[in-house]
């Protein structure tokens, strides 16, 4: 029996951080032991915020040295750059064809975006939604690991899937659901800021590659309180964010220790920090290196991403040549 096929991938725009890790590369870890993995970086997708060709080389370089390096395995999942398989890019202008301008105007991720960047409201930021399509459904995908900011450009994956089968009277596509490891329990990493999750654009992550110096200054400058004035209060949102990063970098001694000092009002947030600080160095410090050793090793890089391409092609030109025939593509001479 096959195995069910999931596909993923993430833009070569910055540095996988904690949050990533315990968040998404953790899933698929798992993932590609049980399921039929595609995971890419989304290089074309990245075009739409016009990156200079330099950034953009070395931020393929980076993600994939940082996937490698955090235990994606090239034997049992498709690892491969978006670019190297063009027939993501001919599915693209044929499900363009078949989606409608009002629909792409109304998507939220298209609204923020031409929000944030208002003199470079592209085509590419108007169809994101059906490169993404594209990329999912030319590997006839089952699953998707979506995070919410992405669930509504998932569900415009499901609508131009169902509208190619229906209109052609054909079964090529399955409908892609999204897929959440562990039915949901997965971690998510709070940030350094006192709110939300840890996140590149928010600017309150720790990213894997951080080196020992900076990852201190990041940790002595996250947001706290002037400290707890009563016995065993609740802690605020921040103070709690400082404890859940302890909770998965620390060892539980260390987590009853200042959870203590803090019940009996006794906390000193700087101890606290410098100890959170060495804990994270600790626990990154082996991903850190083993990301440099991948990212120097040409000879692996360019291995991993030409079996990979060969993989990805073999499923997308099977794909993409059904698709051909069903829409009336076919050799007359």
């Amino acid at each position: 029996m096959n195995k069910p096929t999931v596909v993923s991938g993430i833009r070569p725009t910055g540095f996988l951080h904690l949050g990533n890790y315990f968040g998404a590369v953790q899933n698929f870890i798992k993932m590609q032991n049980d399921f039929s993995c595609y995971f890419f970086i989304a290089d074309i997708h990245s075009l739409t915020t016009h990156p200079t060709p330099g950034n953009l080389q070395a931020g393929v370089r980076q993600v994939l040295a940082e996937y490698l390096a955090c235990g994606i395995d090239p034997e049992k999942a498709t690892i491969f750059i978006q670019s190297d398989v063009p027939e993501v890019s001919e599915l693209y202008a044929f499900l363009n064809m078949n989606a409608y301008l009002g629909e792409l105007e109304r998507t939220t991720s298209f609204k923020d975006k031409a929000r944030q960047q208002p003199d470079n409201v592209n085509a590419g930021l108007l169809t994101y939604p059906v490169l993404m399509a594209a990329d999912i459904i030319i590997h006839k995908a089952d699953f998707v690991p979506v995070g919410k900011d992405q669930e509504q450009n998932l569900e415009m994956a499901r609508k131009f899937a169902k509208r190619f089968n229906r209109m052609y009277k054909t079964e090529v596509f399955p409908i892609p659901r999204p897929f959440t490891a562990g039915g949901g329990d997965m971690i998510k990493i709070p940030g350094l800021d006192g709110s939300g999750k840890m996140g590149k654009s928010e600017g309150n992550a720790i990213n894997l590659v951080e080196d020992p110096k900076s990852i201190r200054k990041k940790v002595m400058r996250a947001v706290t309180d002037s400290g707890p004035t009563e016995m065993n209060q609740k802690k605020p949102e921040a103070i709690q964010n400082l404890f859940t990063l302890m909770d998965i970098v620390s060892t539980p001694d260390t987590v009853a220790h200042f959870d203590e000092l803090y019940n009996k009002c006794e906390i000193r947030y700087g101890d606290l920090k410098k100890q959170l600080a060495e804990d994270i160095i600790a626990y990154t410090t082996p991903i850190r290196e083993r990301i440099l050793e991948i990212h120097g090793d040409d000879a692996y890089l360019a291995k991993v991403a030409k079996t990979g391409a060969e993989k990805a092609r073999e499923s997308a030109i099977k794909t993409l040549q059904e698709v051909k025939e069903v829409i009336g593509f076919k050799k007359l001479f």
